[in-house]
């Protein structure tokens, strides 16, 4: 097309195609045409039930362009009635884009991308007809289905202006058009004129209105016909878009309102378009046009002014940023960068005259919501200051304070569902959702802070990686997503999603990509991916990708390591997702024969490895049948599988080979995977923590019902699990304590009633629960259980009983002090719908669904029936649970009855019947009968009766006369469920769907009323406390209110009251944000649940059953009193952990989950978690007999706490490893140990002569712990003492070494003060929290100092006589720093004292006056170390920092004369600085400062000398679990390997650490030595837990080789006896033989599949004598008791089975952990096979190979561990889970044992000489000579 001329002044796109020939077109489905009788001309008909599979294509091929330059594009259609219809419009850009401009009825939203427009259409209606009346007076345009009186349409789209607004393009010309099903179209045509349909070419020509100018009539061809008589907007619609001259958002295309009276007055022009033109605007659109103008103009008002506007059809989320306001109304309007240029400016009006509606939106502590009539509204999260928006002029809040009630705190916990539960970073909080509710809730005081804005129940929660940013979607249709800053509660952002019933969301590492998962318009799985990179500053979510998929997700997660990467889990598949170009692709895992399988988690490998290739990460998944996937994600393929069966399945039917394929799987949950193990939540009820091998389960916690999510915290120390029933908890890790968080009904509450003077609240639910709450620490006090369900429940007001009322009509009344059943009451037919004790306590009511009425003696303990009174109340259970009230004096009772329109008013005492009130007759104008809902007494006016009525009224009623006081119209939209006056009758609470409201009872106009939201279903009940402090509201959930309003008669009192209880806190707070619901003072932790305490039905003697209960108190105490085992189900999770590893019984503990936890701080001391037992039995060798000497001791214990001691004037140098204590000599490098304690060492102290060391550990029985005095000079103990149940923490010697201080943990903090002459006890004090260190003053011996948790404890000895009194005055944190704990703590010079907090403080204090002088930042974390010498102060930090301080500054301070200036503390200034390789746990430095050491968590201690700035190792040690030790063939070095994946290469005559290999993310598992026969070079090959061997070359240091032979973590590697192949074995018990040179694996032998391999040996001889070739012997042995012996020679590549030995066995128990299978030739005679495992006894076997049989057995005490053969004197070392070595004599028979380890001895071996011996327990290696027996 050279001319575009032929195109003015339009183009009839129809005629231009010759559309009825179908060439330059295509038509496909339901086309047809037919005759319009209102056109009177043909026209088409597309329809269909599908609207994508009938339509009208132009032109024909899509390649093809129509080229029409025309930017007004006109359609002449009408939507049909009842359907949706789909238009899809294809442009050309002048900078080459195509873009699709899409409208459609279906569209719920605008939605944009760069090619890609989508509006809603709001189809219009009839003038005069409903459809169009409510459009009007809607908040929104209706979008959805066409309605039934819908119009012929002229629908014209600037395309022009379209693109330019939305896009910044310039438009070219119309590609295509693509009209879908279901609508009717008469033609369509492009113009640059803009054409007017409503004017005739007449009416043009009078208006002055010509084509020159632009504009004019329509064509005729094109016109819509107008009979006379009539207008044209009579019978059709006009709509243009973007509508002109408006403010509009231009989200959605709709009709506009033509009335004149309407038309706009503003000229302002939109920026991009041509000159403004008037346009008309309805009502409703100025409306919204004015609200959205107001709140996103760029022009911020004032801070003391007041937006005003014309009205407000809707409030969304208020932005807490001042400068970004922004509401989101159901269209969501997403801005483009054009549209953020705009600069608009508004005058909003003064003269409104709607109603009004506010927002109050608190600060952090707490957050109210409260309107007119908004109960739908979406209301966010806090802002800085009140945002009112005010509607009515000169209008003024009566009701104060405003707001008058602030949601405290929720019982209560999931709703959509019971999957989603977060940690934060820190581990100290807990983010969860409570239907529409967010709560995050610290684990240590359960204090809640909520985000509000959901209107539906969370489906789904997500935070990024550091746990700032938290994304939350709600469930149902067009799920809204918000996205929120954590730590200040604001929203961010809020968006609609592409799907419905969002169930799943993933936000990445960086908080730049969110990803979520639900389902689209045909329900099919829509995955959508947005972008998020700036949503913290104000930015736009846009969308990324989004797919469509068939398959079933049931959970995805982002990769932490690259956010375009992601997983997801369903039904028969795990996929791989990722992000390119724009597009979202997926691939699926190749699961082989487990395709079928039903996954129900999937998560990524632990560890943030930046290095390590995407390729090589893991992934895990489980299934609901019990797998256990490890899939290698490079390979997209599975990598290992197992699977969790129940356990009576798997011994019972267990054969020689135990597969994991078998059986019906218990189901799994949920995983998580940290650093060191795995959690799994399972349907059986069971938590279980495993090790990353899945080797067995090492922690287990059962819960009453299914788990359904687990989670462990980012520091790996608790696991978070989440059951189908309601209740969150979480398992501490290193003292196996279970807390329980939050327990909750899974289904609505029914009815509460609350005990005022215990402060506890009773439920019934309609899950059949009855449950007792503590009001204060939200715990569960009582659960019972019937098979009769709860519906009403009351508090008796005096006694320590409640009734219940349930479905069947049984009333039941317990007593709660003796935990017993009183009465049980028979009376009702139908469901109790109303119980209620009169005030007085004298009297008790209950009423049922069958109209009768029953009262009862409340006086008498067995409340019998005085009266029952049939057809006198109401029928129906509408109006319960609260069907009855009783007037405040105890005279009156009122309820609904005998009918539903008539109120009766009774005798309370007699139910004589008083007076009767007919609502039905009180409004003469209603159409409708008026019926009675709910009736209440005012407490302090007996003559008025409150009835709330169906008619969406409040009635005040005369008791007296029955006369109408007054009424409160349209007091809810819906009807109002529950009513309470509060005690003074000043406040009236009602509740109405799911709104609260209060009104002022005396005035009770909508001006005087607040209203509040937060429920997410109908509330059922609501009230006051009866502390009058508090409301009460319940549904799907109980919230807990406060009421702010203060007591009438004394309000000042009230607040000085709260004043001086605040003032007495240890924390002065004089804001009401100190209260707590509804008792004036902070909550106090109560303590948890012990046992379950049943009810005693002795007293009952009943024919008939009296029904099933149980009850849970949460008590310490309990009663004793004897009671029945009713119901098998507890009421309450009774968690049982259990300690896997021990072989014994099981170790099973009921959690006392009122233990103090462990502070929140490194420096505390907690042992480490074991699982063996010392056999008291062992009777160690006598002195100068042993076979074995200890020579060394290998390592350093990081676990510790201040387990260093070093004297350097007198040359000591002590610490600890394990229960030994080492004394080394630094200039020889010899050692000596101090043995006397049998568990791990927490602390050391030297006296300051350094003749005494003091060592403390554990007892291993229960025991208090032991202190053992050490006699350095000939190492004996001297003597021993014991005070402390826990660990003890801190030891000290005072200067003059008179006294000695012991400090116990958290678990029994407190303090001994010890003679340090006799060690006899002097005195002793208990603190309130726990203490982290002491010190005694180095100028007095009678002062000392300590820090912990609760601040700085200043303590003076004093002496009188033989009396010894230890006083003790404690100081707070200085507010400066915040909520801390102090860690550390050092003397300077008299009388300063230096303190560091967990968060990197250090402050200085005057010991005398006890004042804080100085306080600075030392550190970004804790220092949890502090040394002073001098002018110096040494910090060392969790960090790895060690600082040292100039601290000259202190020189000029004294406490009485100057404060600390900013001059002073700007010279406190860091003097050195130095990076080590862990936590710093001792130090020990000289007078000076110049050189000291210093001991870290990586197991190391550490020269350091500030002079030249140098760390050197003095000792150094695995901080993980050593799993080999070997030594090399000449016997000059010995190799290592750990679980933290490192092989480390020591010197034998020095123990020094010459070599370290590391490896990432990956345990080490063996490793092996190359043999002598390899000249060239030394070599140490070892096998890790991805299936790796790697072979390090110890002259380059260097790796040689990686080789990957199995899938699976390798068990066991040997070098051949020559060195020409490497044997290595794996888990899943395949034997690989690899060449190391070329790394090719030679051959795998899968005899042993199925049972993991735990020996491989290899030695020299020659196989001739067995009948074989081969010049090796190798053995394999496997967890199967079955011994493979193989004849080899490598060479000539041969290997062939020698022998195959199977060792019989009894089927274990249940609980038992299994040893291993052990076996090795035997040193002198390779004919010989030495066996031991698990078997029918405990015994050494030893096998011929020549002869077939066992020649020999000995027997053993104790399963064996580990084994090793001596090379000489026959001697076999065997190591046991009872931490005993045992030394034996294999010919004769003798043994000695020797029980220095402190855990299970795990590995042991000889040297090849077999003059040395190594044993191992974790991480303690222990080096012996061998002397012999």
């Amino acid at each position: 097309m050279a001319s575009k001329a032929w195109q003015n002044p339009y183009v009839n796109i129809f005629k231009h195609v010759k559309i009825e020939e179908w060439r330059k077109s295509a038509k496909e489905g339901e086309v047809s045409t037919f005759r319009d009788k209102l056109l009177k001309c043909p026209v088409f008909r597309i329809s269909g039930v599908i609207p994508e599979n009938s339509y009208i294509l132009i032109p024909r091929n899509t390649k093809q362009s129509l080229e029409l330059t025309g930017h007004f594009f006109y359609l002449l259609f009408r939507p049909s009635a009842g359907k949706y219809f789909l238009v899809h419009i294809d442009v050309a850009s002048k900078e080459g884009q195509i873009v699709r401009i899409s409208f459609s009825n279906m569209f719920p939203e605008f939605k944009f991308t760069p090619t890609w427009l989508q509006f809603p259409f709001v189809c219009g209606a009839a003038k005069g007809s409903v459809y169009e009346t409510t459009a009007k007076s809607a908040k929104h345009g209706l979008v959805g289905r066409a309605p039934g009186s819908v119009r012929w349409t002229c629908l014209m789209l600037d395309l022009q202006d379209i693109l330019s607004f939305y896009l910044n393009c310039s438009y070219s010309h119309l590609k295509s058009v693509k009209l879908f099903a279901n609508m009717d179209v008469k033609n369509m045509f492009t113009s640059d004129l803009l054409l007017d349909p409503g004017i005739s070419f007449t009416e043009a020509k009078q208006m002055g209105h010509s084509f020159l100018q632009g504009t004019g009539p329509i064509p005729r061809e094109m016109s819509f016909p107008v009979p006379k008589g009539t207008a044209w907007h009579d019978l059709y619609d006009h709509i243009k878009f973007p509508s002109e001259g408006t403010k509009l958002p231009f989200n959605s295309i709709q009709k506009e309102n033509s009335d004149p009276e309407t038309k706009c007055t503003s000229k302002q022009s939109i920026p991009g378009r041509g000159a403004s033109r008037c346009v008309n605007l309805s009502r409703a659109v100025q409306d919204r046009v004015s609200l959205i103008q107001q709140i996103t103009s760029p022009k911020l008002p004032t801070r003391n002014q007041t937006p005003v506007v014309s009205s407000v059809p809707e409030v969304g989320v208020v932005s807490s940023h001042p400068k970004d306001w922004l509401v989101h109304n159901d269209f969501q309007h997403q801005e483009s960068a054009s549209s953020n240029s705009q600069q608009q400016t508004y005058s909003p009006s003064s003269d409104a005259t709607d109603g009004g509606i506010h927002v109050y939106v608190h600060s952090v502590d707490g957050l109210s919501i409260h309107g007119e009539e908004s109960e739908e509204e979406l209301v966010c999260s806090p802002v800085p200051q009140p945002v009112s928006l005010t509607l009515s002029k000169g209008f003024k809040q009566q009701l104060l304070p405003d707001p008058i009630l602030r949601l405290s705190r929720i019982i209560g916990f999931g709703g959509a569902s019971t999957k989603h539960a977060l940690w934060t970073k820190s581990g100290s909080e807990v983010v969860y959702p409570c239907h529409a509710i967010i709560i995050s809730m610290k684990i240590s005081s359960n204090q809640q802070r909520f985000f509000i804005g959901h209107t539906d129940k969370v489906s789904a929660l997500t935070f990024n990686g550091s746990t700032t940013v938290l994304a939350s979607a709600q469930t149902g249709n067009n799920s809204v997503v918000r996205v929120w800053d954590y730590h200040n509660g604001n929203c961010l952002a809020m968006f609609r999603n592409h799907a419905h019933s969002l169930s799943c969301l993933s936000f990445s590492s960086g908080a730049a990509v969110l990803c979520g998962v639900g389902k689209d318009v045909h329900n099919k799985t829509l995955v959508v991916v947005w972008n998020t990179l700036n949503v913290r500053k104000g930015g736009p979510v846009t969308v990324l990708a989004k797919a469509h998929t068939e398959v079933d997700i049931n959970t995805m997660k982002i990769a932490f390591f690259d956010d375009t990467r992601m997983v997801s889990c369903g039904r028969d598949n795990i996929r791989l997702w990722r992000i390119r170009n724009g597009t979202l692709r997926s691939c699926p895992v190749d699961l082989g024969e487990y395709r079928s399988l039903d996954f129900s988690d999937v998560t990524f490998e632990e560890g943030n490895a930046s290095h390590k290739h995407v390729d090589d990460r893991t992934l895990f998944a489980c299934s609901r049948s019990g797998h256990i996937f490890e899939i290698d994600y490079g390979r997209v393929s599975v990598k290992n599988m197992r699977r969790l069966l129940p356990s009576q399945q798997q011994h019972a039917s267990r054969r020689e080979k135990w597969t994991f394929n078998t059986g019906p799987g218990i189901a799994i949950n949920s995983i998580s995977v940290s650093s060191s193990f795995c959690a799994t939540g399972c349907e059986d009820g069971f938590m279980r923590l495993w090790p990353l091998d899945f080797s067995a389960v090492f922690l287990e916690a059962e819960h009453e019902g299914p788990v359904s999510m687990v989670s462990v915290s980012v520091d790996s120390q608790k696991v978070l699990a989440v059951t189908s029933t309601g209740n969150l908890g979480f398992l501490d890790v290193s003292s196996r304590e279970y807390s329980t968080l939050m327990r909750s009904h899974t289904d609505t509450v029914l009815g509460f009633s609350v005990d005022g003077i215990r402060r506890h609240l009773t439920t019934a639910s309609a899950d059949g629960t009855l449950r007792i709450w503590n009001m204060d620490s939200l715990h569960q006090l009582f659960d019972f259980a019937s098979e009769d369900s709860p519906c009403a429940v009351a508090f008796h007001p005096h006694e320590q009983t409640f009734c219940c009322g349930f479905t069947s009509g049984i009333v039941r009344v317990f007593d709660i002090s003796n935990a017993k059943l009183l009465a049980e009451h028979r009376q009702h037919r139908g469901e109790v719908i109303g119980l209620a004790f009169s005030p007085d306590g004298d009297f008790m009511h209950s009423a049922d669904a069958q109209g009768s009425l029953a009262l009862y003696d409340a006086s008498e303990e067995d409340h019998s029936v005085i009266r029952v009174a049939c057809n006198v109340v109401a029928r129906g259970t509408e109006r319960a649970p609260d069907a009855l009230t009783v007037s405040g004096d105890s005279r009156f009772l009122a309820f609904v009855g005998p009918s539903q329109n008539i109120v009766t008013i009774a005798d309370a005492q007699s139910l004589d019947e008083l007076l009767h009130v007919d609502v039905s007759i009180l409004d003469v104008e209603s159409p409708q009968l008026d019926v009675a809902l709910k009736v209440c007494f005012s407490p302090a006016s007996t003559e008025h009766l409150l009835i709330a009525t169906s008619a969406n009224k409040i009635l005040w009623v005369c008791t007296k006369s029955g006369r109408l006081l007054r009424e409160v119209s349209n007091v809810h939209k819906h009807q109002c469920s529950s009513l309470s006056v509060n005690e003074d009758s000043r406040f009236l609470l009602t509740a109405g769907h799911n709104t609260v409201k209060v009104w002022d009872y005396n005035l009770p106009l909508h001006n005087n009323s607040q209203m509040f939201i937060g429920h997410s279903q109908p509330i059922r009940q609501v009230g006051f406390t009866p502390d009058q402090m508090g409301v009460v509201s319940v549904g799907d959930a109980i919230f807990l209110w406060d009421f702010l309003a203060s007591p009438r008669d004394s309000p000042a009192d009230a607040k000085s009251c709260l004043k001086a209880s605040h003032t007495s806190s240890q924390k002065a707070d004089t804001s009401m944000n100190a209260l707590r619901l509804s008792n004036g003072m902070p909550r106090q932790k109560a303590p948890f649940p012990s046992s379950p305490p049943r009810l005693d039905f002795s007293a009952i003697n009943r024919d008939e059953p009296a029904g099933s209960f149980s009850i849970c108190e949460d008590k310490q105490d309990n009663p004793g009193f004897p009671f029945n085992r009713l119901d098998s189900r507890l009421a309450v999770s009774f968690l049982k952990v259990t300690d896997m590893d021990n072989n014994m019984s099981p170790h099973i503990a009921e959690l006392h989950q009122n233990k103090p936890a462990r502070p929140d701080c490194y420096k505390h001391f907690v042992p480490r978690l074991k699982t063996s037992y010392l056999d008291q039995t062992i009777v160690p060798p006598q002195p100068r007999e042993e076979g074995i000497k200890l020579k060394a001791v290998i390592g350093y214990n990081g676990n510790g706490r201040n387990n260093m001691v070093w004297s350097p004037d007198q040359g000591l140098f002590a610490y600890t490893c394990g229960s030994m204590v080492v004394v080394e000599y630094l200039h020889t490098g010899s050692q000596r140990h101090l043995q006397g304690h049998t568990e791990e060492i927490s602390c050391l102290a030297i006296t300051n002569d350094a003749q005494i060391v003091a060592s403390a550990a554990g007892s291993g029985d229960g025991d208090k712990s032991l202190i053992c005095i050490w006699d350095v000079q000939n190492g004996a103990c001297s003597t021993t003492i014991s005070y402390h149940r826990g660990a003890v923490q801190s030891l000290a010697f005072s200067r003059d070494d008179r006294f000695f201080l012991s400090v116990g943990d958290f678990s029994e903090p407190g303090l001994a003060l010890w003679s340090s002459k006799n060690f006899h006890l002097l005195s002793s004090a208990n603190v309130s929290g726990p203490i982290h260190d002491a010190a005694f003053s180095p100028f007095t011996s009678d002062h000392m100092a300590c820090v912990g948790s609760q601040g700085v404890y200043f303590c003076v000895v004093y002496t009188q006589g033989q009396e010894v009194d230890l006083k003790i005055q404690r100081m707070a944190a200085p507010a400066e720093v915040g909520d801390v704990e102090f860690a550390a703590l050092c003397y300077h010079m008299d009388p300063f004292l230096f303190t560091s907090t967990n968060r990197g403080h250090v402050c200085a204090w005057d010991a005398n006056t006890q004042a804080c002088l100085i306080i600075w930042e030392a550190d970004d974390d804790e220092i949890g170390v502090l040394l002073c010498r001098g002018n110096r102060l040494f910090a060392g930090s969790s960090t790895r920092r060690l600082r040292v301080w100039d601290i000259g500054a202190m020189k000029r301070i004294t406490s009485k004369e100057k404060a600390c200036s900013a001059e002073d503390r700007e010279t406190i200034s860091v003097e050195r600085e130095i990076m080590l390789d862990g936590t710093t746990i001792s130090a020990a430095f000289d007078n000076t400062m110049d050189m000291g050491i210093v001991g870290t968590t990586a197991g190391t201690l550490w020269y350091i000398n500030w002079s030249d700035n140098s760390a050197i190792r003095l000792v150094s040690g695995h901080k993980a679990k050593v799993n080999d030790a070997v030594f090399s063939f000449d016997e000059s070095h010995f190799a290592t390997c750990s679980e933290d994946g490192s092989v480390r290469v020591w010197t034998t005559h020095s123990y020094e650490l010459v070599v370290q290999f590391q490896v990432l993310n990956q345990a080490c598992g063996c490793v092996c030595w190359s043999p002598a026969s390899i000249k060239d070079h030394t070599r140490v090959a070892a096998g890790y837990g991805d299936g790796t061997l790697r072979i390090f070359q110890l002259a380059s240091t260097e790796m040689e080789i990686k080789m990957h032979p199995h899938q699976v973590a390798v068990t066991a590697i040997q070098y051949s006896a020559h060195g020409h192949v490497i044997v290595s074995a794996g888990k899943n018990g395949l034997v690989a033989v690899s060449n190391p040179t070329s790394g090719a694996t030679l051959r795998v032998i899968r005899d042993h599949k199925g049972a993991t391999i735990t020996t491989v040996q290899c030695v020299n001889e020659q196989c001739k004598k067995f009948g074989l070739e081969g010049n090796e012997l190798w053995l394999a042995a496997g967890a199967d008791r079955r011994v493979s012996v193989w004849a080899a020679d490598w060479i000539k590549e041969k290997c062939d089975l020698l022998d195959w030995l199977s060792f019989p066995a009894p089927a274990p128990s249940q609980d038992d952990c299994l040893p291993p299978s052990i076996a090795a030739f035997s040193p002198e005679d390779h004919s010989l096979v030495v066996y031991t495992g698990y078997g029918v006894e405990k015994e050494l076997l030893f096998y011929s190979l020549s002869k077939k049989q066992i020649i020999k057995k000995i027997s053993l005490p104790h399963w064996v561990s580990c084994m090793s053969l001596s090379s000489k004197s026959q001697l076999v070392a065997v190591g046991s889970k009872e931490r005993v070595l045992k030394l034996i004599k294999s010919t004769s028979g003798v043994f000695q044992d020797f029980c220095q380890h402190s855990d299970s001895v795990q590995t042991c071996h000889f040297s090849p000489s077999g003059a040395l011996l190594f044993s191992v327990a974790f991480n303690e290696i222990l080096l012996w000579e061998v002397q012999g027996l």
